[in-house]
C-alpha cells in the first residue's frame, strides 16, 4: 500500500484536517478505547507514535487513548498543538514545523536562508516547551554527488548549531528511502548520515533511522543500529513491505529489532509510524506497541 506521507504532514501542518462537531462524534463512537491490560509494559523502550498515521482521529482522543496503551508521546507535531499534548501528559518526541518540506533540504544551499530562519525561530520554541528533538531534512540531490551534500549540509546547519547547543535542541535528520517512497532523497543509508554527523562534530546534531526505510534501501537493520548507534537520537517502525502493521504479515522481525536497540542504551523514543489497515486503528497501535515492548 503506498502511502503519501508528505501531504499528509502537509496537511495536518496547514491544519485542513479540520474535522465537523458531527465528524468528531462519529469518530469517537467508532474507534475503541485500549483494553486496561496495555498500561503493564516493560519500561525498556520509550513508546511513541506518529500524528499523521491517525490523521482521522481527533488529537485529544488520541492523546487520551494513547496514553492508556503506554505511549510516552506523539511524533511530528507543531507548536500550536503541543497544548494538547500537556494536557495529557505526553510529551513532543519529535518535533516539527521548521522545515520546508521533505525534498528541499539543507542539502542545497538556495534554501539555506529560509531553513536557518525558520529553524532559528523554532529552535528557542521547542526548548521553551521543554522538548529536544526537531526533526529536519537532507532534501533531494537533484544531480548533486555525496561530497557535495554533505558540504552544503555542513555550511547550513553549521550556522544553526551554536542556537541548538544553547537550548539544548538537538536537530534530527530522518533517513527515507530513494528506492520507492522518495525518490532521489540523499540521506538515504545510515552510512551516509553518520559521516554527516561526524563532519559536524555536534551532539546537538543526529539521526532519525527509519527501521521502515533503512530496510528497503540498505537491509541489515540490527547490524546497521549496532554500528552507527552513537548518531541516533530517534526511531520510527513501519512493515515491510507496505508501511503497515509490524505483525507477521510483514518481512521484519521487530522483537529482535527492539533488543537490539535496548541493548545499545537507547534511552530515546521509538515512534510507531505504520499505517493502520485494521478497522480500529487504536486496537492496531496497542497491539504493534506491545510487540516492541521487549
Amino acid at each position: 500500500m503506498a502511502t503519501n506521507r508528505r501531504s499528509a504532514v502537509k496537511n495536518l501542518l496547514a491544519g485542513t484536517a479540520a474535522l465537523s462537531a458531527t465528524g468528531l462524534l462519529n469518530m469517537n463512537q467508532t474507534q475503541a478505547a485500549p483494553t486496561e491490560e496495555s498500561t503493564s509494559l516493560k519500561g525498556n523502550i520509550n513508546h511513541s507514535a506518529c500524528r499523521w498515521c491517525y490523521g482521522d482521529i481527533p488529537l485529544d482522543k488520541l492523546c487520551a487513548e494513547g496514553k492508556k496503551i503506554g505511549l510516552k508521546g506523539i511524533d511530528l507535531v507543531g507548536p500550536k498543538e503541543w497544548d494538547t499534548l500537556k494536557k495529557y501528559g505526553l510529551h513532543s518526541t519529535m518535533c516539527n514545523g521548521a522545515e520546508i518540506n521533505l525534498v528541499d533540504g539543507f542539502n542545497d544551499k538556495k534554501f539555506h536562508e529560509t531553513l536557518i530562519k525558520q529553524y532559528r525561530e523554532m529552535i528557542p520554541l521547542v526548548a521553551k516547551a521543554g522538548y529536544t528533538n526537531l526533526i529536519c531534512f537532507s532534501g533531494n540531490k537533484r544531480g548533486k554527488s555525496d561530497e557535495e551534500g554533505w558540504d552544503n549540509c555542513v555550511t547550513g546547519l553549521k550556522q544553526l548549531m551554536p542556537l541548538a547547543e544553547k537550548h539544548k535542541v538537538v536537530l534530527v535528520m530522518e533517513l527515507l528511502n530513494s528506492k520507492l517512497n522518495h525518490k532521489d532523497y540523499q540521506a538515504d543509508r545510515t552510512w551516509w548520515g553518520a559521516e554527516l554527523c561526524k563532519k559536524l562534530g555536534s551532539e546537538n546534531f543526529k539521526l532519525l533511522y527509519d527501521i521502515y526505510h533503512m530496510q528497503i534501501d540498505e537491509g541489515d537493520v540490527i547490524t546497521n543500529i549496532k554500528q552507527y548507534n552513537q548518531y541516533i537520537a530517534h526511531y520510527h517502525t513501519g512493515g515491510v513491505p507496505g508501511r503497515n502493521e509490524i505483525d507477521n504479515t510483514q518481512e521484519l522481525y521487530y522483537p529482535a529489532i527492539m533488543r537490539a536497540i535496548v541493548a545499545t542504551g537507547f534511552k530515546g523514543y521509538v515512534a510507531q509510524e505504520f499505517v493502520p489497515t485494521a478497522t480500529d486503528k487504536l486496537a492496531s497501535l496497542q497491539k504493534c506497541v506491545q510487540i516492541c515492548d521487549v
